[in-house]
């Protein structure tokens, strides 16, 4: 896949495909308040790629968090 330049203008769906293929990570809070009063709280946490780049995240993931399993007698 290209870089690409500042001035280059990038479709929708180039952009979808490098989203899917690296992944993205929105995060943000909503409180909804009356007279200084919060009554709700909402905290997001959104992951948005394809299954096949979480899966090869997963699996990065799990190679490097590995513990030594403890050998029993």
């Amino acid at each position: 896949m290209k870089d690409v330049d500042a001035e280059e203008h990038v479709s929708l769906c180039e952009a979808l495909d490098r989203v899917l293929n690296k992944g993205v990570v929105v995060v943000g809070e909503v409180v909804i308040s009356v007279a200084d009063v919060d009554l709700i709280y909402l905290g997001l946490q959104v992951v948005l790629t394809s299954v096949e780049t979480a899966r090869e995240m997963s699996s990065r993931a799990a190679r490097h968090t590995l513990c030594p399993t403890r050998s029993t007698p």
